[in-house]
């Protein structure tokens, strides 16, 4: 089973220009003005939620009929903004578990030895499981439980047969990157540094929904209810468009 996905380059969206039309906003009529660190916090704060959004908008437009028309499928919008984030590893083996990478956020697929699909059972059907001469695990037909490790909180799985200690792999979906905007002084003035910033990893369509969702939260902190209004209602009247 071939672990490739292919992650087609979207134009990406600037995070000097996420910034820079925020604190303009903001500016206007001395409304306020929030630091680079304020900034970065909720800049991640509202790429989360959007990339969250996209596993609920999912669950309900393929519950809707679908529709002919290419560009307005629902589905294959919200398909084609994750799948940037779809990836596979390998995992790595700990005494008698496997630990799940750290940036993972969903679970796929796992494999073992690259062609074998390993199946998921509950903890407490192991036992049914383990004693069936029919579905007794074995390395032709292993399966495997979720095991969270409670003393590290380390999200991880027990595949069986136990004498599988390697050659397991996993497909799954993947948070995004952390967003920052950097600046560096230069005669006095701070100006951007790209190299010490990292751009948004969302949809390059998503960047009004990105600077809604930080004024959102920039006038929640600055104290002042209309821009969080102004842009509470924006983004409301966005989603309703979409969805329309």
């Amino acid at each position: 089973m071939a672990l490739y996905y292919n992650n087609k380059k979207n134009m990406a969206i600037s995070i000097d220009t996420v910034y820079q039309r925020v604190q303009a906003i903001l500016n206007k009529e001395n409304r306020g003005y929030i630091s680079p660190q304020e900034f970065n916090l909720f800049a991640n704060q509202a790429q989360l939620e959007i990339f969250e959004q996209y596993f609920f908008d999912l669950n309900q437009y393929e519950r809707q009929p679908k529709k002919d028309t290419e560009y307005s499928n629902l589905v294959k919008i919200i398909n084609e903004r994750i799948s940037r984030f779809k990836t596979s590893a390998t995992l790595s083996y700990v005494s008698s578990y496997f630990t799940m990478p750290t940036d993972l956020h969903k679970l796929g697929t796992v494999i073992y030895n690259s062609t074998t699909p390993v199946e998921e059972i509950d903890q407490k059907n192991l036992l049914e499981y383990t004693l069936s001469p029919l579905t007794a695990p074995s390395t032709t037909n292993p399966v495997y439980a979720q095991n969270i490790q409670t003393t590290s909180s380390v999200w991880s799985i027990v595949v069986y047969p136990s004498t599988i200690t390697s050659l397991i792999t996993a497909t799954y979906i993947r948070k995004p990157n952390s967003i920052a905007w950097s600046s560096q002084t230069v005669v006095g003035n701070a100006l951007y540094d790209a190299s010490n910033s990292t751009d948004p990893e969302l949809h390059d369509s998503e960047e009004t929904s990105l600077v809604l969702k930080i004024l959102l939260y920039a006038g929640v902190s600055i104290k002042d209810p209309s821009i969080a209004q102004l842009a509470d209602a924006k983004e409301t009247k966005k989603i309703q468009q979409e969805k329309s």
